[in-house]
């Protein structure tokens, strides 16, 4: 059998970024975060800052990741948390001009005039 190692901070992190973007306005933070490439950036910032937390499966198993039993500490999850923060306010101050680019003005998506009607 197979054995693949797996980096368990990976789900904590991604769970404390879809929970830390809910808090943000939808222009331009979640807009930005939710092309892939961005949110990989930020997933890599942040787990580049912290510890990693590993173990081996069998390619043959399914892996299901209890993330609430991962963080060691509270302090390890505010760790996290700020790295989020941090994360987010560098990736949009570094790529202002991506987002400006890529990224549509609009308020929110409900709050776009409809060219329905013509």
């Amino acid at each position: 059998m197979t054995k693949t190692i797996v980096n368990l901070a990976l789900s904590v992190v991604i769970k404390e970024i879809e929970d830390a973007l809910d808090s943000y306005p939808y222009h331009p933070y979640q807009q930005t975060f939710s092309v892939p490439e961005m949110r990989q950036r930020l997933i890599s910032y942040v787990l580049s800052r912290v510890p990693g937390h590993y173990t081996v499966v069998d390619d043959s198993e399914e892996v299901f990741i209890d993330t609430a039993s991962l963080c060691t500490s509270t302090t390890e999850k505010l760790q996290i948390e700020a790295l989020i923060h941090t994360g987010i306010e560098r990736i949009l101050q570094e790529d202002s001009d991506w987002g400006d680019r890529h990224i549509s003005h609009e308020a929110a998506p409900g709050c776009a005039a409809s060219n329905w009607f013509g």
